[in-house]
């Protein structure tokens, strides 16, 4: 990937990391472990964005 970004490619990839967290842990509590995992995670090598 280039070094220099458009900055929206930039926002893009941001929003993309930001989404990519773990269910925090006070939320599987709250809802008796029944959404453990993130139904949208991606990993960086498995599933690639849209361009």
């Amino acid at each position: 990937m280039a070094r220099n970004k458009p900055l929206a490619r930039k926002r893009r990839l941001m929003k993309a990391t930001k989404s990519n967290r773990r269910v925090p842990a006070w939320i599987i509590m709250r809802t008796s472990r029944r959404f453990l995992q993130h139904p949208k995670r991606r990993h960086w090598r498995r599933s690639k964005l849209k361009r």
